[in-house]
Parts: C-alpha cells; sequence; structure tokens
C-alpha cells in the first residue's frame, strides 16, 4: 500500500477504505508517512469530504491510536456531555452534580481552558483544595459512591489526533467538517463512554458561527457516534451571547451553585435541564424527556442537586463550605461597574469580543504558558432584549489591577444599544439524534 496512491483516490473523490485509513493513521503516529504527504491527504479530505462510513473508521482509527479508558468497572450507563465550546459556558458545573443526583454516573474526563477562561478544570480549582490528580482506581471508586468525579487528561489519548490537529492548524485544513467531528469524537470515545451528549454552539461566540455549519457538524458527530456503537444526540444551542451572566473561574462556579440552587440565569438553567434531560434519558434512568427533565426539577427543589456538587467537591479534596458561603472563593481586589451611556434596548452582545475582555483582566489563556486569574472576569448586568437607562450597569468587572480603560472600551465596542426593543434569542435552535 502506498501514501501518494491513497492520496490520488481521495483526491478523485473515491471513498477510503478501512484499511487505506488504518494505514494512514498508524503510519502517521509513528512517523513512517511524513508531513508533507498527511497534508495532502487533509487537503484532499477538505475539498472532497468523507462518507459517514470514512468518518467513523477515521475516528475509531485514532481512538485506537492510543490509550482508551475502561469505564466498565462502574455501574450503569456512562453518560458524556461535551460542548464544542463558547462564552459563560458553564454548563459541566451544574450538569454533573444535577445529573448524579438522580443516579446518572458522571466520568468524566477533562482539560484545561486555551481562550477566554479555564477549562472546567481551572473553574473547579477555584475552589480550595479540589484537585483531579487521582488514580483510575479511585475515579471508578468515588463515581460508583457519588456518581461524579472529575479526572485530568490522560497523557496518551488520542495521539493520532494531537498530531493530525496541530497539522491542520498550520495547512488551512482546521475547517473541514470530517476532521473537526472525528477529532472530537475520537477523544469522546476513548474515554469510555457509553452515550455522548453534544452540546453544539452556534453564533458569533461559537467555534461554527452560522446554523447550517452548526448542523452540518452536529450530524456528523451525531452520525459517528451511533455508527460505532456509543448512543450518542446534540442540541444546537444559542452562543450569539454568552450564556448565563459570568464569565470567569470563580464567578462561573458562584453562578453554578445558584443555578443548582434553583437561583441561576434563566438561559443557564434551560440550557442545562434540556442537556440533562437527554443525559438521564440515554441513561435509562426515565422513559421519557419529560420524566426525565421533571426528576432535574425536583433534584433542585428538593436540593439534591446541591448535596451532589458538596459531595463532589468533598471528595475530591475541595472545601465544600463555599457552597454555602460563595466568599470563600478567590475575590478581586476591584470591583468596577460599566455604565450605559444612553436610553434603550440591549441589541447586541459581541459573545467573543466580550470573551477576550475577560482574557485580558486574566480570567484565560493566551498562550499554553499564561497563568490564570481565578478571581478576576465580567458579570453581565443585561441580556439582548433588556431595557436600560443611561447610568445602568451593563457590566460588573472584577479586576485585580486598577487601570482597566482597555477593557471598558473593548465592552462598550461589544454591548450595542438601540432605540428598538430587540427580542432575546432563540436559546435552543434543534435537537438532533439520528
Amino acid at each position: 500500500m502506498r501514501m501518494v496512491d491513497i492520496i490520488e483516490k481521495k483526491r478523485d473523490g473515491h471513498e477510503l477504505s478501512k484499511e487505506e485509513i488504518d494505514f494512514c493513521i498508524k503510519g502517521y503516529t509513528d512517523g513512517t508517512i511524513p508531513d508533507y504527504q498527511m497534508s495532502a491527504l487533509t487537503m484532499a479530505i477538505f475539498f472532497q469530504g468523507m462518507t459517514d462510513k470514512e468518518r467513523a473508521t477515521l475516528t475509531m482509527a485514532m481512538v485506537e491510536s492510543g490509550d482508551q479508558i475502561d469505564l466498565s468497572p462502574i455501574e450503569g450507563i456512562k453518560v458524556d456531555k461535551h460542548s464544542t465550546g463558547g462564552v459563560g459556558d458553564t454548563t459541566t458545573l451544574v450538569l454533573g452534580p444535577l445529573v448524579a443526583a438522580v443516579g446518572v454516573p458522571v466520568a468524566k474526563m477533562s482539560g484545561r481552558g486555551l481562550g477566554f477562561t479555564g477549562g472546567t478544570i481551572d473553574k473547579l480549582e477555584s475552589v480550595k483544595g479540589f484537585h483531579v490528580e487521582i488514580k483510575n482506581e479511585e475515579f471508578i471508586q468515588l463515581v460508583n459512591k457519588n456518581k461524579i468525579a472529575v479526572i485530568g487528561q490522560s497523557g496518551n489519548l488520542t495521539p493520532a489526533d494531537k498530531k493530525l490537529y496541530a497539522l491542520r492548524d498550520v495547512t488551512a485544513t482546521v475547517d473541514s467538517i470530517p476532521l473537526i467531528a472525528s477529532s472530537i469524537m475520537s477523544k469522546k470515545i476513548a474515554a469510555g463512554a457509553d452515550a455522548i451528549v453534544l452540546d453544539v454552539k452556534t453564533g458569533a461566540g461559537a467555534f461554527m458561527k452560522t446554523l447550517e455549519d452548526s448542523r452540518e457538524l452536529a450530524k456528523a458527530m451525531v452520525q459517528i457516534g451511533n455508527n460505532v456503537g456509543r448512543k450518542t444526540m446534540a442540541v444546537i444551542s444559542d452562543m450569539s451571547q454568552p450564556l448565563g451572566f459570568a464569565i470567569g473561574n470563580a464567578l462561573e462556579v458562584k453562578e453554578a451553585i445558584d443555578t443548582l440552587k434553583g437561583e441561576g440565569p434563566e438561559d443557564l438553567t434551560e440550557l442545562c435541564l434540556t442537556l440533562g434531560s437527554h443525559m438521564v434519558l440515554l441513561a435509562e434512568k426515565a422513559n421519557s424527556l419529560e420524566e426525565a427533565r421533571q426528576m432535574l426539577v425536583d433534584a433542585i427543589a428538593d436540593g439534591s442537586a446541591l448535596v451532589a456538587f458538596k459531595t463532589f467537591l468533598r471528595s475530591q479534596g475541595g472545601d465544600e463550605s463555599v457552597v454555602d458561603d460563595p466568599s470563600r472563593l478567590p475575590q478581586a481586589k476591584y470591583k468596577m461597574e460599566l455604565e450605559a451611556k444612553q436610553d434603550g434596548y440591549v441589541a447586541e452582545i459581541i459573545a467573543d469580543e466580550i470573551g477576550t475582555s475577560a482574557m485580558l483582566l486574566g480570567a484565560g489563556r493566551a498562550t499554553k504558558e499564561s497563568e490564570i486569574d481565578l478571581a478576576v472576569g465580567l458579570l453581565l448586568n443585561r441580556k439582548i432584549g433588556d431595557k436600560v437607562n443611561a447610568g445602568d450597569s451593563l457590566v460588573t468587572i472584577f479586576s485585580n489591577f486598577e487601570e482597566v480603560q482597555e477593557v471598558k472600551e473593548k465592552l462598550y465596542h461589544s454591548i450595542k444599544i438601540s432605540t428598538e426593543k430587540i427580542a432575546a434569542p432563540i436559546l435552543i435552535h434543534e435537537e438532533i439524534t439520528e
């Protein structure tokens, strides 16, 4: 088998066989296939696309290139949730304890964030003492006991994907639906879940800016998951403005606590109930989405979701008292208001620009080496469609340095006020199950 023949075959629009795809991924991972030939293949895939069968085969070839987590000692159907990212996306912090409270095992493998704010692990480390450096045996024991635990990502999970992603980044082949879908799904499948709920974002703060592209990606990932024997569904949710009110690590932990108390932002609560209902249904803990949703609503109302969050924090060394006293979370030195300059209605909040503003304060990483300031960030006081008067606070800025003029200018540029009332954006665009 020769790589040049495989490149030519895909260049001309033909379907690659399992043997050909396996040959490419194995050879590229072990270094026998050079960058220039894999670059040519990814460019051919970029232009010619891949069939459902090819996508599933590519995904499993990347899964088999490294370690695979065995979650079989965990009782029940393990359901994982993946978000394609966004601004103020606090869903994992709420969803984990919420579905655990109704008996769904959540064995979560998470990473650190590179971008607007920290990843799930960074956010959780806002809680003093919390850590994810636990051995696999303890991880499995904790999930069996508490229905939830979070562990750091394995060093040798999907090495083919890591190598391929770095190549795509410098060869203008990142924006390829088959390559994006197989990259995401390979990591989820290698992490050992039986079923996967995908939260695919759409809008200015999302990787996919248009509903059409988001739908195409969601369908591709759902087909891959179902084709390789993982029950998979996707929700397409709005990211034209930040989700919830908080953007920043400790601020998002507090918002998660509020949401688990039933006092969180309406959009964050609704998205968590939607995603959570599908997780409960896939875990076969309910017979319908309506029944699953009611179970989650009850878990918030009776306090069991909050108890699950406390147990989760305590079991991984965290100070659970932050749940009752969020002032024990890291606190910023300065708190400043961004005041509206005119009367009107909020017409637009450009999510990615708001995220960049939070990163300028230190809430996220510009590079892998960047240090995150867990205390800083932004709290939105108005969302799209809300009425505002001149002098009202649009955003509260939490900072550890007093001079924030650059941040304020960026925020003013990112929040548009209109004289006409604007309807709030639709939160849930579509749900895709096959």
